[in-house]
């Protein structure tokens, strides 16, 4: 059968209409009576690409929708677009696949000292920055420096333990209330679906490492103190792409009508993989923040060497995930965030008895490494948007594009002169320099705007760390997956086909 058109396409945005609460409300007889906000400005509206609008109606289809949310540094993405909240009914509505995407449980951990900012001289960045290379392994391929390769029962024992387990069993020096969950829970029957098409074995040997794309090791002046903030990007690495590829195909077997469509996939209450699913997710988002903890140990070993001081954690907080929670507008809910952060403010019924009740919890947002990150407080505002901001910038760039049209010599003295030491050698990775992101200024500045947040902290790089894939295989892989999404978007500005 074949799909339907989609009737408001074409000039999409006219029916944009603003509201006082910040944001605009989108309705068309695409969005089939589920609301819709968009937190954006309007410069930021007018800047959105119009191939969103077959996404964001992508987004009130799944069973279930009760609210779609859009954040502002939204993008196109696979499916559904990057940045974006979904809300489903719990008891009868859609798990779905494409809104928490490949790595599962993705997120941030940021951490501060006293040490003040000037003692970041060039020497010592380069120092910091070798010392985190010789802990943290970088870089799609790269492996765990500090435990090697785990036995598939070890592995599965800390997925289903999380954070508590890890700090137990292997005494780590690390303040659990400082993390987003200590663990999600993982029944007791379910086990990973080791081999298959994703290989989720993949991550046996991943933990503590940081893995490439716009993954990162952050050192940052922080304006409001200054002193010195690291801030970490990482996520489930081959662990959770493994459990998602397996059962994205799942998801292609039950609904053959999905086709090459499979970010579409989803699996309600009746399917007979709704809870092996969720559970996946679990696993997915337990072994993401072993990982985080796990590098911010090591982190902490490296900048105590070079400046003589202890890191703080501050937070760690996940953006891929799908969770159960309670809105006050929408009852019990499956709450999906891609690229989008959870932000509880103060007083939310899940912050009781913590550290955070009083002021909410902190939320992450990076910018890209030539620009501002902030860390937020919520604000009771943060309903609107399902409780949710953005996780980050945003890209306003593909790969191929860049790749296409930036000079790597002008890239590289562009971050010179900031003074940000790139890695050992100073060379951006052209794909991720920050004329591929959005202006983080004006994507936050909507979050306030809006009265989701305010912000606490503001941080500038002063030492990045990326991975970088030298290796043929894995650079051709990433030239050929940008080539691909660029296709994919001239293609949807030319037809009208398939939702």
């Amino acid at each position: 059968m074949s799909p339907p058109l989609l009737r408001n396409e074409e000039g999409w945005k006219r029916h944009a209409v603003a509201t006082p609460d910040g944001y605009f409300s989108l309705e068309t007889e695409d969005t089939g009576g589920v609301p819709v906000r968009l937190f954006l400005t309007p410069d930021l509206l007018a800047q959105a690409e119009d191939t969103l609008y077959r996404q964001i109606v992508n987004a009130t289809r799944f069973p279930g929708t009760k609210l779609v949310a859009i954040t502002p540094d939204v993008h196109y993405g696979y499916g559904v677009p990057v940045g974006c909240v979904i809300l489903t009914d719990r008891q009868e509505g859609a798990v779905a696949m494409g809104p928490v995407g490949f790595d599962i449980g993705c997120g941030m951990m940021s951490a501060r000292s006293a040490v003040a900012a000037e003692l970041a001289t060039p020497d010592r960045k380069l120092a910091f920055n070798r010392e985190v290379m010789k802990r943290v392994s970088m870089g799609a391929g790269g492996t765990s420096v500090r435990f090697g390769k785990l036995p598939e029962s070890e592995l599965m024992e800390l997925v289903r333990g999380g954070a508590e387990l890890y700090v137990d069993k292997y005494g780590a020096a690390i303040d659990r209330s400082r993390a987003e969950r200590h663990r999600i829970p993982v029944d007791d029957a379910w086990d990973v679906p080791w081999g298959g098409k994703g290989r989720p074995e993949r991550g046996l040997d991943q933990l503590g490492s940081l893995g490439g794309g716009n993954h990162f090791i952050e050192l940052q002046r922080c304006e409001e103190t200054g002193t010195l903030f690291v801030q970490v990007h990482t996520g489930s690495r081959g662990f959770g792409h493994g459990l998602a590829s397996n059962y994205f195909e799942l998801a292609r077997e039950e609904r053959p009508d999905l086709g090459a469509d499979i970010d579409l996939g989803y699996f309600t209450p009746e399917s007979q993989h709704y809870r092996a699913y969720l559970n996946a997710v679990a696993a997915g988002g337990n072994f993401a923040i072993i990982n985080r903890l796990i590098i911010f140990e090591q982190v902490a070993e490296a900048f105590r060497k070079v400046f003589r001081e202890d890191l703080e954690l501050v937070y760690e907080i996940s953006h891929n995930l799908v969770q159960a929670e309670h809105h006050p507008d929408f009852g019990d809910v499956w709450v999906h965030r891609k690229g989008a952060t959870r932000a509880f403010p103060a007083h939310h019924p899940a912050l009781v008895g913590t550290s955070f009740e009083n002021e909410g919890h902190p939320v992450l947002v990076p910018g890209s490494n030539r620009d501002y990150s902030y860390i937020l407080r919520p604000l009771p505002g943060a309903h609107k948007s399902g409780y949710s901001v953005n996780h980050g910038s945003g890209r306003r760039m593909s790969r191929g594009e860049a790749a296409r049209v930036l000079s790597q010599e002008k890239v590289n003295e562009q971050y010179r002169h900031a003074g940000i030491l790139v890695n050992l050698d100073g060379e951006v990775p052209i794909d991720e320099s920050s004329a591929c992101y959005k202006s983080a200024e004006d994507v936050v500045a909507a979050v306030v705007d809006a009265g989701l947040a305010r912000i606490e902290y503001t941080l500038w790089p002063v030492a990045s760390l990326k991975g970088t894939e030298e290796s043929s295989g894995v650079r051709r892989q990433r030239k050929a997956k940008g080539k691909e999404r660029d296709k994919a978007r001239g293609e949807a500005r030319k037809t009208k086909g398939h939702y």
